[in-house]
Order: structure tokens, then C-alpha cells, then sequence
């Protein structure tokens, strides 16, 4: 414990300048309007190529949970620049949202590159409140790297509840706390407070896995991977689907 302290102290200088602009009130708007979509998307390059092969399992189902029109309306949780857009199929109906609407330049550039999709709008929405989306009118939620920031884990899935229609699913892939006697654990904990502050209130040691089974999904699969990020805290990661 003492150890954690120390080190998170230390952390803390040497990142006194983001520090001393948070306690002015100026950081959090750099961060939502220019640090954080540039960093992200930075990151977000390197996360892809990792996760690339689980994201093409993960969602190869999802046509099999298309509504009665015979049409997939997917609506996606924290969309930032629209990396997952390449994974969904041909005819899909996309819904984006996001807390950050700073996101939509980078946005535009991945809705030319992936014309196979049909974009029906774009709402400024935290997860925990999608009052802007029927109940039952979609067929399926997607979140990835969005859970560790929201306010609320069990809000949100609340939320994805109520928009999926009976037999949606929803599909998820989130960096989560490492096992608690490794060193890794060790270094989200040093890291934590610095990390939330840089990062828009990501979370480091948020334990998913336990939302998710205490959602009242009829069906879940998940299931734990590992993602190298280099010089990053958030190496182990969950990947699956629920269904409503």
C-alpha cells in the first residue's frame, strides 16, 4: 500500500502541469475537444491491429440477429472515429452514439471509407442515458473500450437492455482490472488516479465481468483475453456477447 502511494505521488509530479490545469478548470475541456480524440485515435491504430482477429470472431454473428425486416439495426455505444465500422456486415443500419461530439471529424472519414453501411444519425449521448432510442428498437448494441469511462456500469446496461428488442444482443470488448496478485494489478493501481485524470475518466481496475453476469441477460458468453499494449495498463481484456 505504501508503496502504491509513493509511486503514485511521484506519477503525480511529473504530471503536476495536467494537474494544476484540472484544478483551473481548463484541462477537461482540452481534453474533450482536442487531447482526447487525438490521443485516441493514436491509441485506437495500435488497440486495432491487436484486437483485430478478435473483433472478426467476435462480431461474425451478428447477422444471425437480424430483426423480422430481415435488416440488422445496430446501434453503438462511445462510437469515437468509428473504428469497428469495417467488422459490420453489408446493409446494416448504424446509429452512433457519443458523450464526446468531437469525435465526428474523424467520424466522417471512416463513414466514407465504409460505404457498405447505412448511417441513420449521430446523438451526443452518455451511455447511461439513451432516452433519445426507443425501447426494443434495436437488434444490436455494440460497446468496446467505453465501460472503463462511463459513470455508471449497471445504468448503462440498464440502458442497453431496454433498447435491444427481445433477441438482440449485445456485444462488448473492454479493457478490465488485471489478477489481483499480479504485478500488473500492481501498476493500474500506481497508475490509476494519473491514467483517469489523462484519459477522460477511464478506469484501470473496473471488473466488468461481474456487471455483466449480474445483468439480466438471458445468455452470456464471455470470455478473458490478453492484448500487449506497450507501455499501457491495460493488457487484459474481456471480449463477448449477451443476449436479451
Amino acid at each position: 500500500g505504501a508503496s502504491v502511494l509513493l509511486l503514485r505521488a511521484c506519477l503525480a509530479l511529473l504530471a503536476s502541469p495536467i494537474y494544476l490545469l484540472s484544478f483551473l478548470g481548463m484541462w477537461e475541456p482540452f481534453c474533450r475537444k482536442v487531447f482526447f480524440p487525438f490521443i485516441l485515435e493514436k491509441i485506437c491504430v495500435i488497440h486495432d491491429k491487436k484486437s483485430k482477429k478478435h473483433k472478426q470472431e467476435l462480431f461474425r454473428n451478428l447477422p444471425d440477429f437480424r430483426g423480422p425486416s430481415g435488416v440488422l439495426r445496430l446501434l453503438e455505444i462511445g462510437t469515437g472515429s468509428g473504428a469497428n465500422f469495417q467488422f459490420y456486415p453489408p446493409g446494416c443500419k448504424v446509429i452512433c452514439t457519443d458523450v464526446n461530439p468531437h469525435f465526428q471529424e474523424g467520424l466522417a472519414k471512416n463513414m466514407k471509407k465504409n460505404q457498405h453501411l447505412q448511417y441513420e444519425k449521430f446523438l451526443v449521448a452518455a451511455g447511461e442515458d439513451l432516452s433519445q432510442v426507443p425501447s426494443g428498437s434495436v437488434d444490436a448494441v455494440v460497446c468496446t473500450l467505453v465501460l472503463c469511462s462511463v459513470h455508471s456500469v449497471s445504468s448503462t446496461l440498464s440502458e442497453v437492455l431496454r433498447v435491444l428488442r427481445p433477441g438482440g444482443a449485445f456485444y462488448f470488448l473492454e479493457h478490465v482490472a488485471a489478477e489481483h496478485s499480479s504485478w500488473r494489478y500492481f501498476w493500474q493501481q500506481v497508475c490509476f488516479p494519473t491514467w483517469k485524470l489523462v484519459f477522460a475518466g477511464c478506469c484501470l481496475t473496473r471488473e466488468l465481468w461481474k456487471n455483466l453476469e449480474e445483468a439480466k441477460f438471458s445468455e452470456l458468453n464471455i470470455q478473458h483475453i490478453s492484448l500487449a499494449m506497450p507501455w499501457m495498463p491495460i493488457e487484459p481484456h474481456i471480449v463477448g456477447y449477451g443476449v436479451k
